[in-house]
């Protein structure tokens, strides 16, 4: 065809056609597919035959499964992992379930394939640009599009995009993606090394031939094995895939740094990064608005765009903005900031975020004490009052939203306003931190080390400086992140670990030093320098626990701490009272779930803590005999296995509420409080306060109460009872503190009132005891049989309540099986509960059986002659609720003679 054989005015309209057309494909807005469904897999090579473990034959109940079968394409679920796929297609039993653990570890050496088919018209294909987006592969695999070798992806934390419209074709397309195992992928590798590193999984178990590989994988180490999680190394897309098509530009990032902020003024730069395909004359405006609010336009800027990335910026002001606060300090105010690039007067590309102004410094500065460690948001000290996390499931892809919101509101709900974490872990996803900012708790970020020692080879060092940067940009909108931490526990583990210590004396001294110097590289230099360019001014600490190498860490005048006598070294819980850290940052103590989480993995024959089962499911060496030994110490000995699990979730409860309320008594030396754990990753033994599924153990019911805004705390030492109030507001108050001594049947031994003012953000002793005094009467010289009750009234409204006794519960002369009497009703909300006891009931537990319920309080004192009255919320009836209720005591879960548990 000839352009010259047109007429001047059809070739005019065809020009005006044509450069219209150009204008809109270059001007649409880059759209996103997801290619979530239609995948199937199948095993590629098989390490070890399912039905050829060591150990014998599949549990009962589980035939061995065919080898063919697995070799036929089955159904997937992205995001997934191979393991949630075959339990779907009932290809294994549920890995959960008894110690099936064990008999699994064949699918983590093996190799899968996973393929996926879709379709695209030519209107997809049409525009410039069609780039296949990973958020998450895990880990080794390689991604051919039509037969055609598109990536090679090593690391699971990381997104990769890829430019695929060479390959693409109308019609239907096959994306395909093998997965190696990353146990036999680095074997070889690692075994060709001069020296192997140390690695938490050579204390946890599990090595491949004795050789740890997960030191040299950027996996998520919790699932090699932990002290508290199985070992299931898993395969799979982990996170979503997208196609993204876009014609002349897309916006890559959009970012709000905050460069200053203050409640009068909010300095911030819109920073913009743009990919262009070609030159190119935009204009780029920026917009803001509170949450809910009407837009404020923020200006524009005409940018000239080079082919590749493009950085633009403009400054924003906003006077008097309301400002981010953590829980308990002020509101969770947001802001909605846009961005839209122009070409001419069409819409290229748009992007949208949400942020929380707020200003944030970990302030380490010299005192009386040594160098402080605390949190400053806005300018005012925060202590920090929480847990750490782990991840919610072994199996992450299965995790949902609404699973991960819950276990946030069960901490805001226990009154903390922080969780770390864990590095040992993965990054949560997005809505895990949305659900943070709104609820006000603060998170202290780690990179994903868990205390393995590193390689130093540069390909590693820049797999994770990308890693960083891609988390980082990922997540620093969010105010709630107020710390990135490089690592848990890398630092400590190769100054006081055996394991190290062995390593440093059977190397050459210059191996140890170019371990140690490796540490330095990517610790002090490459994750320091990313958290400073991508997300300043958000503060980074190297290690936790550390005092930012000014001094070894785990020191009590400087940087974190990490206490662990109390347990694992089986010191009493009172060495608690002997430490004063700077910010505590893990400390804690074990206890079994509830029988209903039992029942969910073990038959009756296992219910015993030395069964293999029970075994199985403590992955702390040891740890169901720690939990005994402590507990003999303690209480008395159980009377039978359910009674044991009640008092080892009472006995963790009591211990750690005696560090939680020392460690808040020593405000402001000692600046926050984080035990160890939170949260599980399957049901299990372990030091969590919620279980695996999200039942309250006693000592987040504990937690709700020693972590409470305002807090009487009595503390005895030396034959003297200092009666602490630790405030956490930001005001003033007047109260009164009302002491009494009962003895165990209700009568009133001895009565105190005292009026006092309480400082603001503050902890002091307003009133002493000596116990002589209080035992002065000769016929009152049973310390077995009083105890001291505190209670603080704020403005004539009840503030807080303690109790305190003189003895451990083992040398109590508690009253015998003391009769409760419960009436329960129906309320406008849900039910309610009145309990009351002629006699002292310690640390009673309500249970419904299986019924699902929400109490308002469980596991409290009921003091003689009072009423306690608890909320339940259930779907179960009247009926049901008042048929299946059961009530226990620490008496009650004695045995009268030597029992099997």
């Amino acid at each position: 065809m000839q352009w010259t054989k047109f007429p001047a005015p059809v070739r005019i309209l065809l020009l005006f056609f044509l450069l219209s057309s150009s204008l809109f494909l270059y001007a649409s807005e880059p759209l996103s597919r997801d290619l979530d469904s239609n995948w199937q897999f199948r095993i590629v090579t098989l390490k070890v035959f399912p039905d050829d473990q060591p150990d014998g034959d599949q549990p009962q109940g589980n035939p061995p499964i065919p080898t063919a079968a697995l070799g036929q394409w089955h159904k997937a679920q992205v995001p997934g992992v191979v393991q949630t796929d075959l339990l779907a297609n009932h290809l294994i039993p549920e890995p959960f379930y008894q110690d099936n653990e064990s008999r699994l570890q064949w699918i983590g050496e093996s190799d899968w394939e996973y393929q996926n088919s879709f379709n695209l018209d030519a209107a997809a294909l049409a525009h410039d640009h069609l780039d296949l987006v990973f958020d998450g592969l895990d880990t080794f695999a390689d991604v051919a599009l039509n037969n055609h070798l598109l990536l090679h992806s090593d690391n699971m934390f990381r997104r990769w995009r890829v430019p695929a419209k060479q390959f693409l074709h109308a019609g239907n397309n096959t994306l395909q993606i093998t997965f190696h195992s990353p146990i036999t992928k680095m074997l070889p590798y690692v075994k060709s090394l001069p020296y192997i590193l140390p690695a938490i999984s050579s204390i946890n178990g599990g090595n491949e031939e004795g050789i740890p590989t997960a030191p040299y994988t950027r996996k998520a180490p919790y699932q090699y094995g932990w002290d508290w999680g199985p070992r299931f190394v898993t395969e799979g897309i982990w996170r979503p895939v997208h196609l993204e098509t876009w014609d002349g530009l897309r916006i890559e990032n959009f970012h709000i740094h905050q460069q200053s902020i203050t409640r009068d003024l909010a300095k911030l730069t819109a920073e913009l990064e743009i990919e262009a395909a070609s030159p190119a004359t935009v204009s780029v405006a920026f917009t803001h608005n509170e949450l809910g609010g009407k837009p404020v336009n923020d200006g524009s800027t005409t940018v000239q765009l080079d082919p590749g990335v493009n950085r633009v910026s403009l400054p924003i002001r906003i006077t008097s903005p309301k400002l981010w606060y953590p829980l308990g300090y002020g509101a969770q105010d947001r802001y909605h900031f846009s961005a839209a690039v122009r070409t001419g007067k069409t819409t290229a590309a748009h992007a949208d975020l949400n942020t929380g102004l707020r200003s944030v410094e970990l302030r380490r500065q010299p005192d009386q004490w040594g160098i402080s460690f605390e949190f400053v948001i806005n300018g005012i000290p925060v202590f920090a009052k929480g847990a750490d996390m782990i991840p919610y499931d072994s199996f992450p892809s299965r995790v949902t939203p609404q699973q991960r919101r819950k276990i946030l509101e069960d901490a805001r709900d226990a009154h903390m306003n922080m969780v770390r974490e864990w590095g040992g872990g993965l990054y949560e996803p997005d809505d895990f931190y949305e659900t943070a900012d709104e609820l006000g708790i603060m998170v202290w970020q780690e990179f994903m080390f868990g205390g393995d020692m590193i390689p130093g080879d540069v390909a590693f060092q820049q797999n994770v400086r990308q890693e960083a940067i891609d988390q980082i940009k990922r997540l620093r909108e969010h105010p709630s992140i107020v710390v990135w931490c490089g690592n848990n526990e890398v630092e400590t583990g190769w100054l006081h670990w055996g394991d190290r210590e062995e390593f440093r004396s059977n190397q050459p001294y210059g191996v140890s030093q170019q371990v140690w110097q490796d540490y330095l590289l990517m610790f002090a230099d490459i994750l320091k320098t990313a958290v400073h360019e991508y997300t300043d001014p958000v503060p980074y600490t190297p290690s936790s626990p550390s005092a930012n190498f000014v001094e070894p860490p785990d020191q009590d005048h400087a940087g974190d701490m990490h206490y662990w006598a109390v347990w694992h070294a089986l010191a009493p819980p009172s060495d608690y009272l002997t430490v004063n850290p700077r910010f505590m940052s893990e400390y804690g103590f074990q206890s079994f779930p509830e029988m209903r989480t039992i029942r969910s993995f073990a038959k009756p024959e296992d219910m015993d803590i030395r069964s293999v089962v029970m075994q199985a499911h403590q992955k702390n060496h040891g740890g169901n005999e720690r939990i005994l030994t402590y507990m003999l110490r303690e209480y008395r000995e159980p009377k039978d296995f359910p009674s044991f699990v009640y008092l080892s979730q009472v006995q963790q409860a009591e211990v750690i509420k005696l560090g939680a309320e020392h460690l808040r008594r020593m405000r402001p030396r000692t600046m926050g409080s984080l035990y160890w754990q939170l949260n599980d990753c399957w049901p299990v033994a372990s030091w969590a306060s919620v279980d695996y599924y999200g039942r309250w153990k006693a000592l987040q019911y504990y937690a709700r109460r020693f972590y409470d805004d305002v807090l009487v705390s009595p503390y005895a030492h030396d034959g003297k009872v200092d009666i602490y109030v630790v405030s956490d507001k930001l005001q003033p108050l007047m109260g009164r503190i009302h002491v009494r001594l009962l003895d165990f049947s209700g009568n009133q031994l001895f009565d105190k009132t005292q009026d006092v003012r309480v400082p603001a953000a503050s902890s002091a002793s307003y009133l002493t005891l000596d116990e002589k005094n209080l035992f002065s009467d000769p016929s009152n010289t049973d310390r077995d049989k009083d105890f001291l009750v505190v209670d603080l009234e704020i403005v004539g409204q009840h503030a807080s309540r303690n109790t305190l006794y003189f003895d451990v519960t083992h040398n109590l002369d508690l009253p015998p099986r003391p009769k409760i009497e419960s009436h329960i009703t129906k309320s406008s909300t849900g039910y309610t509960l009145m309990l009351k006891s002629s006699e002292l009931a310690r640390s009673v537990c309500i249970s419904f059986g299986d019924l699902d319920t929400h109490l308002s309080d469980n596991y409290f004192d009921l003091l003689p002659g009072e009423t306690v009255t608890v909320q339940v919320e259930s779907p179960a009836t009247l009926d049901q609720l008042q048929g299946s209720m059961k009530l226990l005591s620490i008496t009650d879960a004695y045995a009268s003679q030597r029992t099997h548990y």
